[in-house]
C-alpha cells in the first residue's frame, strides 16, 4: 500500500492505463480473429483498413511497439493476398 499522496495518485493512473491498454489490445486481437474468420474475401479486405487504422493508433498510443504493429500489418496483408490467390486459382 502507498504511503505517500503522490503514490496513490500513480497508483490509480496505472490502473486507468492498464485498462485502456488492455481494451485496445483486446479489440486488435478481436479483428485479427474476425479477419481469420469465415467471411468472404470482399468483407475482409474492407476489414484490413480498420484492422490498419487500430493498429496505427494503438502504436501511437504506446500500446505496442511501432514495429510490432508494422509486423502486424504485413503479416495480415501476405494472409489478404494469400486468400486472393486461392481464390483466383479456385475460379480458373
Amino acid at each position: 500500500m502507498p504511503n505517500h499522496k503522490s503514490c496513490e495518485k500513480r497508483l490509480r493512473q496505472d490502473e486507468k492505463r492498464q485498462a485502456r491498454n488492455n481494451y485496445v489490445r483486446k479489440t486488435l486481437k478481436t479483428l485479427s480473429k474476425k479477419m481469420h474468420s469465415e467471411m468472404d474475401l470482399k468483407e475482409k479486405q474492407d476489414l484490413l483498413q480498420e484492422v490498419y487504422s487500430q493498429l496505427d493508433k494503438a502504436a501511437k498510443k504506446g500500446v505496442i511497439h511501432a514495429r510490432t504493429a508494422s509486423r502486424r500489418k504485413s503479416r495480415i496483408a501476405q494472409y489478404i493476398n494469400s486468400e486472393v490467390k486461392k481464390t483466383e486459382t479456385a475460379s480458373e
